[in-house]
């Protein structure tokens, strides 16, 4: 970790009372996650077994990783220096390295996965650390410290890469915990101490608006599932009505996390004190559940629309229910961490899902679909009437 730091301030410069504009070259470095998404949807629906959801969440988990941990090295180095924006660049091209090995990366590719993977966390935190040295005291020694945490689950990663597929799921998962507890410890080493999120000094505004476009990057995966799906299908009411139920189940979803929740949390980060212990809660380890909730029910968009009718198979119905569940818990911890409490609506919609459930292999795709949707509409109606005053009042 000895390098030499940079001569130029490549930080961002706070306006106070403003938020940090979200850079154009930073939606840019999106789509490559756009990609990886499509690719984790697709190999869940070609591997639904429960070997196949382990391995799709283990990846899912990674991306969320990757791209998280940049979003917050973009909150404090401003893009639109060209070191940074060539370290973007630099990240784009590994990532779609990372995401054209997802379909393999537990067969031939695990290698490649690895490598990618890696490369980005130590490759990104070295060059943080090389830009901070001598400007951030700080927030250099966080980046020393997460670097080391990263060098340490590399290991484990480049392992399971190396080894028979068979044994590749547990090395991984063992650097993924790894990456996983360590922020959680305050990134603690030997030689360092521990980080203090009172030290992890983010523009909350930012934040928020990065972890929001990247849930609209997971529900535009349902709807590039939906369009893609129907446009091979023959023409007729069943498939229009299929079509139609996967297209407002993406609305449905939509409006739960930002009619109300994702407003109410974006202003409470933007005048919270410590804003980083917010973001570590609410846009780092929450907002992975949510993306796994809407993957899933991408891949139940592609069973219905694929056999809308007849009796539901138990993937149908548990990527159906159990992913709109999925989302509705995320959603249900994300507002409970933000505003305090468990919004109603959310307990009422995972009971009517849960009721489903013994009556779901008697219904047709196409009605177990509706019916989530319904569900997912009622539980953004119910919130936004609860509590009208507390939304319109910002």
């Amino acid at each position: 970790m000895a390098l030499s730091g940079a001569s130029n301030d490549y930080q961002r410069k706070r306006q106070q009372g403003e938020s940090a504009r979200v850079e154009f070259v930073e939606l840019f470095f999106d789509l490559v996650f756009v990609f990886a998404v499509t690719q984790l949807s697709h190999f869940l629906l070609k591997h639904l077994s429960v070997a196949g959801a382990l391995e799709g969440l283990l990846m899912l988990v990674a991306v969320w990783w990757v791209w998280n941990y940049t979003a917050w090295v973009t909150n404090w180095l401003d893009p639109r220096k060209a070191p940074v924006r060539g370290m973007l660049f630099a990240l784009m091209l590994a990532g779609l390295m990372l995401s054209t090995s997802i379909p393999e990366a537990f067969e031939g590719r695990g290698l490649q996965f690895a490598l990618a993977y890696v490369v980005m966390q130590v490759g990104r935190t070295l060059f943080v650390i090389w830009a901070l040295k001598n400007h951030n005291r700080d927030n250099y020694l966080n980046f020393v410290r997460i670097g080391l945490w990263l060098v340490l689950s590399g290991v484990f990663w480049i392992a399971g890469g190396l080894a028979e597929p068979e044994n590749r799921f547990a090395l991984w998962a063992v650097a993924l915990l790894i990456e996983l507890v360590s922020p959680a410890l305050g990134f603690w080493t030997p030689w360092h101490g521990a980080s203090s999120t009172t030290g992890w000094d983010i523009e909350g505004g930012h934040m928020a608006e990065r972890s929001a476009l990247f849930i609209i990057i997971a529900l535009g995966e349902s709807i590039l599932v939906s369009g893609v799906t129907f446009a091979e299908l023959e023409l007729n009411w069943v498939n229009l009505a299929a079509f139609l139920t996967t297209f407002f189940a993406s609305v449905a979803m939509w409006l739960v996390y930002f009619n109300v929740g994702q407003e109410l949390a974006h202003h409470k980060i933007a005048e919270a004190a410590d804003t980083g212990q917010i973001a570590r809660i609410a846009y780092t380890y929450i907002p992975v559940i949510l993306v796994a909730g809407i993957i899933v029910v991408a891949v139940s968009d592609e069973l219905v629309l694929a056999h809308p009718l007849g009796h539901a198979e138990p993937a149908l119905i548990w990527t159906a229910i159990g992913g709109s569940a999925l989302y509705l818990v995320g959603n249900l911890l994300f507002k409970f961490y933000v505003v305090g409490r468990a919004p109603l609506s959310h307990v009422i919609g995972l009971a009517v899902l849960g009721a489903m459930v013994p009556f779901a292999s008697h219904m047709s795709p196409l009605a177990i679909g509706a019916a989530t949707t319904v569900v997912m509409v009622l539980v953004a109606v119910l919130e936004l009437r609860g509590q009208p005053a507390r939304h319109h009042a910002h």
